[in-house]
């Protein structure tokens, strides 16, 4: 079996690799003898593909967007729990990041968090409360907490990884949490609870602002929410200077958001042949 690997000369290159941003000689190659080397390669690529399918349909169906994305989440959590654990005994010193199980939990749970994400946008069309969708911001912030946690571990295990992914991930939780932190100070608001609403709003944009990143499109997008929580803020300290008179909490008096994680992975099913070949591997 091993001998028939080598024949196919086949090699892959990274799109995880740091070697893959900052190499001017071209995309660092990696050719491995082991079948199940190929499966996963291939399965990470599928899933990778059913991610940029789930970002084109984005804007005309978010139902499927969401499935789409869950689908990937399945086909990545597969690859992190069943193809990829007894291939990383084998592997030598060099190899992609993509062969690590842990990488691929570190998918997952990025497609997760844009399923949920997607899902926040179908709920805000219907008009769901501030309460809820604070709630759904944090879950998203929970899953790439929870990627974050994953990265740095994997760094221990393979230094050629890049911290684009780890930037993009970051970038990605903290804006979710500047839209959970407005929706849960509008939900304040509501209750009677302005004074609160400010200091959440107050202490939310004090965080973002020490993380605002300097490449586009990640500056214009952080810059836009940053626009809209200030307006809001703007808003109620109005209000609260002329009408309510209201102490404005800080630090540990300010209320803790709350994070639901409603979406889980679609399980990825094996093809036919997917099973034959894991049965050849293992005799």
């Amino acid at each position: 079996m091993a001998q028939w690997t080598a024949a196919l000369k086949i090699s892959w290159s990274s799109a995880l690799g740091s070697s893959s941003f900052f190499n001017f000689k071209g995309p660092k190659f990696f050719q491995i003898d082991n079948l199940r080397f190929e499966l996963g390669m291939t399965l990470f690529l599928c899933g990778g593909i059913l991610r940029e399918r789930a970002l084109e349909v984005l804007s005309s169906d978010l139902v499927q967007s969401a499935t789409i994305f869950r689908q990937a989440a399945g086909i990545y959590h597969h690859l992190a729990h069943v193809v990829l654990p007894p291939l990383e005994p084998e592997l030598p010193p060099e190899k992609p990041p993509e062969a690590l199980a842990a990488v691929s939990t570190i998918m997952s749970l990025i497609c997760l968090a844009e399923a949920q994400a997607v899902t926040i946008m179908k709920a805000e069309e219907k008009g769901t409360s501030s309460s809820l969708l604070t709630k759904l911001h944090h879950g998203v912030t929970l899953f790439l907490e929870e990627a974050i946690g994953v990265f740095y571990t994997v760094v221990r295990q393979c230094k050629d990884i890049s911290s684009r992914l780890l930037d993009f991930i970051s970038f990605c939780k903290c804006l979710h949490e500047l839209k959970g932190q407005k929706y849960l100070a509008e939900s304040l608001k509501a209750s009677g609870q302005i004074g609160a609403a400010i200091g959440v709003l107050r202490s939310a944009l004090i965080n973002v602002k020490k993380r605002i990143p300097g490449e586009e499109p990640w500056k214009c997008i952080y810059q836009k929410q940053i626009q809209d929580a200030s307006e809001v803020l703007r808003k109620f300290v109005h209000e609260n200077d002329f009408v309510w008179h209201e102490k404005i909490p800080l630090g540990d008096e300010l209320p803790l958001p709350e994070g639901n994680k409603i979406v889980t992975f679609i399980p990825y099913s094996p093809k036919r042949w997917e099973r034959q070949l894991t049965f050849k591997i293992q005799v």
